[in-house]
């Protein structure tokens, strides 16, 4: 079972060396420079508590200032470790986000260590956009999405550069970035 120190250890290398690294995501750099993510870890391996430590984590997301605490990475590095699982957990999460009353407020991204993009092939690099060591569920703020997507004028070209950018990298070029579960240690 990977602890809290771990899996945040290791998707902290993760979101520097793959997102940040490769510029997957133009917005995480500044909110990870201003220490404005919050790290949370739901360890137990059945997801029946996943549900009300996201709703608890989206709570204290809204309560925060942007300032402190602009979004929050959930990693759940113990559960739901099949892919459409997931999917399908992320589906009823953000049904429940919306009846909480975050709809309009926050955001769901999720990132899977199998992440498959339909009409996709499992190997397929593009994929791996969405590829974290961990399951992971980021709560982004609604306004901070719509602020940086304000301050970056061709936002709708980033996935398609994303693709770009992992197809010149490769599967080896992915693999030798090291952002595994286990590759970082607390």
């Amino acid at each position: 079972m990977t602890n809290e120190a771990q899996a945040i250890a290791d998707t902290r290398r993760w979101l520097e060396r793959a997102v940040i690294g490769l510029n997957l995501c133009p917005f995480a750099k500044a909110v990870h420079v201003k220490a404005q993510i919050h790290w949370a870890a739901y360890l137990p391996a059945g997801e029946d508590g996943l549900v009300d430590t996201l709703l608890a984590e989206a709570a204290a997301l809204v309560a925060c200032e942007a300032a402190v605490r602009d979004t929050t990475l959930l990693i759940a590095p113990n559960t739901l470790p099949d892919f459409l699982d997931f999917n399908d957990f992320a589906v009823r999460a953000e049904r429940l986000l919306a009846r909480a009353g975050y709809d309009g407020v926050l955001q769901l991204a999720t990132f899977h260590p199998q992440f498959q993009f339909g009409g996709t092939e499992v190997d397929d690099i593009g994929n791996a956009t969405n590829r974290a060591p961990y399951p992971t569920l980021h709560l982004l703020r609604e306004e901070s999405v719509s602020r940086a997507v304000e301050a970056f004028p061709e936002a709708e070209e980033i996935f398609e550069r994303n693709i770009e950018t992992l197809e010149k990298l490769g599967a080896k070029g992915w693999a030798a970035l090291d952002t595994g579960p286990g590759a970082a240690t607390p």
